[in-house]
């Protein structure tokens, strides 16, 4: 791992750690000598994670650390952050991983839109602006890695509280990014990680075997230490089914429907069903 912040003895935090893509990362970052905290709910979901990540870390238990957070709650956040002071004595890495994607409509109940919202947007805020002053008084070279989507880039129709909130996650890490490189002394960098299709509990959808498609959780990740190591902001991971040609095509397109005046999502509309056809193949 060449990023200075991922070396023996530096700290990784990772909230939705307990399984998927964070316990994938927590999995590489514990190998690889670092002491990992990860954050999330259940007790028998943590119990079984840090099971496997004391497994893994070459410190043992000593080096792991769990803890029950709700990260739509900035005071669990908080609580989070000290305890990580007290345990590891501060934070190199953190991962703000945590989702959740039940499903939502138009005009669905609003309840359903304000959780989605809530750890999804909100997980993302609250633990950039816990962890990152904190980070950066450190003094050392550190990562905020943000857990985007696709559909907070092309938004396609069927889950719009989902593609709000990554959305969002796209534009607050953006400006988190700008704004930490035009910090004095900062050695913090934020980088959006966006999965292609990834076979987790969230995709699952009560599958037990993992589509052709679909990547595991620990390619992901491997793809994202890659381009972490070569400083890519926007890590756009492919899949078996969705090659990285495709998805510029895709994000191409949905930006031309602002600079071509197109309806919304025109790429979803009739009309337009042919020149979508014809743009796609210029790959």
């Amino acid at each position: 791992m060449a990023h200075p912040a991922m070396s023996p003895n530096h700290v990784a935090v990772i909230t939705g750690g307990a399984s998927g893509i964070g316990l994938a990362a927590a999995m590489r970052f514990a190998q690889a000598g670092m002491k990992v905290a990860i954050a999330d709910l259940g007790a028998d979901r943590l119990k079984a994670a840090e099971t496997k990540l004391s497994s893994a870390a070459p410190g043992g238990a000593a080096n792991i650390m769990t803890a029950a957070v709700d990260v739509s709650r900035i005071e669990d956040i908080a609580g989070l952050e000290s305890a990580v002071q007290r345990r590891f004595g501060g934070t190199d890495i953190l991962m703000n991983n945590a989702g959740i994607q039940p499903g939502s409509k138009m005009f669905g109940p609003p309840e359903n839109w304000q959780r989605i919202l809530a750890v999804n947007l909100w997980g993302v805020i609250n633990g950039s602006q816990v962890f990152a002053p904190h980070m950066i008084e450190r003094g050392r070279a550190g990562l905020i890695i943000n857990t985007g989507s696709k559909q907070g880039i092309t938004t396609p129709p069927g889950d719009p509280a989902y593609n709000v909130s990554k959305a969002g996650v796209k534009a607050f890490t953006e400006a988190l990014q700008h704004e930490l490189r035009n910090t004095p002394g900062c050695q913090i960098s934020a980088h959006l990680l966006i999965p292609g299709f990834v076979f987790t509990g969230l995709t699952g959808h009560g599958r037990s075997e993992k589509p052709a498609a679909a990547w595991t959780p620990e390619q992901t990740v491997d793809f994202m230490i890659e381009r972490l190591e070569a400083g890519d902001f926007y890590i756009l991971c492919p899949d078996n089914d969705v090659p990285r040609p495709l998805d510029e095509r895709r994000i191409l397109w949905a930006a031309g429907d602002i600079v071509e005046n197109r309806p919304a999502l025109s790429r979803w509309h009739p009309d337009y069903a042919e020149a979508f056809a014809a743009f796609i193949k210029r790959t």
